[in-house]
């Protein structure tokens, strides 16, 4: 039994190798967890709250005439609340094809309108994410992304969202941006981008943001109508972050109408994959109950 148990570990490790040195496969994913101390307009409550924990895979492999196939599969992972078939629901999705040209993407993705917030939104999949008050944070199934080549810093991005059926409509969302969305490789990340019908709305924004030493600063200015009654809001959000050793401090402000959003947190560095956290969310609401959050948490990166 044991020879058989040997044999068997010996013939998938060796499978396992033969795969990954033709076909290399990253598994990935993010652990989020936090302890919040909630209010959303009744009374004030405790929560465990698992904020986009996910995992995944992804891939690449080099075809012949110079082309690459590109591939992903990420799911979320709710480590908290649900069970069953419902602790898993699909997020980005998709294969396609990089070359010369750039790349083209098939299946689930989110829209170059969402992509081009970039790394802005400091509180992102936390309740201070800016889709708590705009339109546009949208991940599309039946989509074709393109992204183009980049030329002198700049990149021209592309999502059609096909009708699906007859009485569908398809929607376009357009982006072109400029820089290193980290602020890795430049000192400035800048985008403009575009919906065309995406879920009932158009939706326009500009996204900028940049470093200085420790100090990043961003700022992204939105507009979006509802395309059935013609509405239009205007909206636009801040953010700051500043590194003092092992600790990121951040303030961010989004403002929607009359209707806004403020928060303060911190990050603390427990090793280069994992990190402490600690944020405060109030959130002013005109035609509903003001809402504010206080949660402190752990982040893991694998």
């Amino acid at each position: 039994m044991k020879l058989t148990r040997r044999l068997s570990v010996a013939l998938v490790t060796s499978c396992l190798s033969a795969v990954g040195a033709a076909d290399p496969i990253k598994f990935y994913g993010l652990m989020n967890v936090s302890a919040q101390s909630s209010d959303e307009g009744e009374s004030r409550f405790t929560e465990l709250r698992s904020n986009n924990s996910r995992m995944g895979v992804k891939g690449n492999l080099k075809l012949d005439s110079d082309l690459e196939v590109v591939y992903m599969a990420e799911w979320r992972v709710d480590l908290t609340d649900e069970s069953g078939s419902d602790n898993i629901s699909a997020r980005n999705q998709y294969m396609g094809l990089k070359g010369s040209f750039g790349s083209v993407l098939l299946g689930r993705n989110d829209t170059v309108l969402k992509q081009s917030q970039g790394e802005i939104d400091l509180f992102n999949h936390y309740e201070a994410d800016l889709k708590g008050l705009w339109q546009g944070e949208n991940r599309m199934e039946n989509s074709v992304t393109y992204f183009s080549p980049k030329f002198k810093g700049f990149t021209f991005g592309a999502s059609y969202i096909a009708q699906d059926n007859t009485q569908g409509n398809d929607a376009q969302s357009f982006s072109i941006s400029y820089g290193d969305k980290y602020l890795n490789k430049s000192q400035w990340f800048a985008a403009v981008a575009a919906d065309i019908d995406m879920k009932g709305y158009d939706t326009q924004r500009v996204s900028v943001q940049t470093k200085f030493d420790n100090l990043k600063l961003g700022m992204i200015l939105h507009n979006q109508k509802l395309i059935a009654t013609g509405k239009s809001e205007d909206g636009a959000l801040v953010s700051a972050a500043y590194s003092i050793g092992k600790i990121v401090v951040k303030v961010q402000y989004q403002v929607a109408g009359n209707d806004d959003s403020a928060s303060v947190g911190a990050d603390y560095a427990l090793g280069q994959s994992t990190k402490a956290f600690l944020w405060f969310t109030n959130r002013n609401l005109q035609d509903s109950a003001d809402s504010s959050w206080l949660a402190a948490g752990l982040e893991h990166k694998f």
